[in-house]
């Protein structure tokens, strides 16, 4: 009997051991995650610019009110081993109601091969986030955020991290034409080379970066003269991070060709300044500088006759994630002036946050805007815009975010957006968001 109960309890402890044992062999994991976004947006007032050359401002005033659902929802997988990492994202998002049944499309489809010495090489398509995302981020506010068809290589260790990313963007491949990006792509440029190089301070609370871009537009007319006009882009950025600061600070300057074959000379230069005291609560203040044109490419309505522009002097942030930094209503590098006109942009900012409760994060923050250039017979003053955020996690892969936003606008913002009414917008958001793993194994 004896014997009997020894070889029952073997049994038992048995499948026990030799798991734990397999778990330390065990080399594969494959993870499967659901995102599900849901915004819900009411607008008492905005200014219509997807279409100006349609627009009737007189007909559509400003003061209408909009209120609409917008859904993204998302399919994770994802593949790990030793030396190799893999993953897939399929994503659905369109307007509740809408036809068709929105947009689906590849978010992300890349492998990975990582060497023992730090080397790495990753292609497919993937997302793209450096430094503080001003230049290039993946800008999930928006939905459907850049993604990068891309080859990127790389170095990380010691302190070190270098990348070099390759891109080069098609239509279907055909025999006619087939060297051209005109219409049906993902992304405005043909081909894009970028380097970027950061580096981390031993004992030092310290991080530098440089970063250089090489992008080829398409330029000429299909069939006609078709070729490729280069514009670069080159600068830095600096943050420095003692106990209860943060100190950010970068400058870029962009010049080549447009693609119009016109001289780009322009720059881009920001600082930042965070004090938080204690992890529930701090503050922080800033100032961004964009430079910007001081002529329309095309008349504004009314006006008779082009200006030629020599050099565009107009700033353009590239891929970077705008709604993050120029004011949550995104009237700046996400929407356009009329006729494509930039006058740069200056932004003063001063915020702060609390946590009253665990789980619930508060945030306000105001900005001062202005033009980055001064135009005749028009005041700089854009206006000013007052943010305030709330998010209350009800639990680890559920929260739900609250926003309002307000902006009093002047006659020149009106002029700029081709707008009427006296410039006051408001805007508010209801957003929930669900982010559960849905499956995990290790083998």
């Amino acid at each position: 009997m004896k014997q009997f109960r020894l070889l029952l309890l073997l049994l038992a402890v048995t499948p026990i051991a030799t798991s734990a044992q397999e778990d330390t062999t065990k080399v594969n994991e494959l993870t499967v995650k659901l995102q599900s976004v849901n915004r819900g947006e009411i607008r008492n007032g905005g200014y219509k610019v997807e279409a100006p050359e349609f627009y009737d401002a007189d007909a559509n005033p400003a003061g209408e009110k909009s209120n609409f659902v917008l859904g993204i929802h998302r399919l994770h997988i994802g593949y790990q081993r030793p030396y190799l990492e893999a993953k897939l994202c399929v994503e659905q998002s369109g307007t509740w109601g809408g036809s068709g049944g929105g947009n689906f499309s590849v978010r992300e489809a890349w492998a990975q091969l990582t060497a023992k010495n730090g080397l790495f090489a990753k292609i497919g398509r993937q997302l793209l986030s450096y430094d503080d995302e001003r230049i290039i981020g993946s800008d999930d506010w928006e939905m459907l955020a850049f993604k990068h068809d891309a080859l990127k290589l790389g170095y990380e260790g010691h302190g070190h991290r270098a990348h070099l990313i390759l891109c080069y963007n098609q239509n279907p491949a055909n025999m006619v034409e087939g060297h051209t990006y005109y219409e049906n792509g993902m992304l405005p440029y043909k081909t894009m080379h970028t380097v970027w190089y950061h580096y981390d301070v031993p004992h030092v609370p310290l991080g530098a970066s440089v970063l250089f871009m090489n992008v080829g537009m398409q330029a000429g007319e299909k069939g006609v003269n078709a070729h490729t006009e280069w514009q670069q882009l080159l600068g830095g950025y600096v943050k420095y991070a003692p106990e209860h600061w943060t100190v950010e600070g970068s400058y870029y300057r962009q010049f080549g060709n447009s693609e119009y074959g016109i001289k780009i000379d322009a720059w881009l230069a920001s600082g930042k300044v965070s004090y938080d005291p204690a992890p529930t609560y701090g503050f922080w203040a800033g100032y961004d500088a964009l430079s910007g044109d001081k002529y329309f490419a095309v008349p504004p309505k009314g006006a008779i006759g082009v200006v030629y522009h020599d050099v565009i002097r107009g700033f353009n942030p590239i891929y970077g994630t705008h709604h993050k930094f120029y004011g949550a209503m995104d009237f700046f590098y996400v929407s356009t002036y009329v006729n494509g006109f930039t006058p740069g942009l200056q932004n003063a900012f001063l915020g702060g946050h609390v946590s009253p409760v665990k789980g619930l994060d508060m945030s306000l923050t105001g900005h001062y805007l202005a033009m980055g250039t001064k135009l005749a017979n028009m005041d700089k003053s854009l206006g000013y815009e007052i943010e305030f955020e709330t998010t209350y996690k009800i639990m680890k892969d559920v929260s739900v975010t609250l926003g309002y936003s307000f902006m009093n606008g002047t006659e020149t913002m009106n002029k700029l957006k081709r707008s009427s009414g006296d410039g006051t917008l408001r805007w508010g958001w209801l957003e929930l968001d669900i982010t559960p793993r849905l499956f995990y194994t290790k083998w």
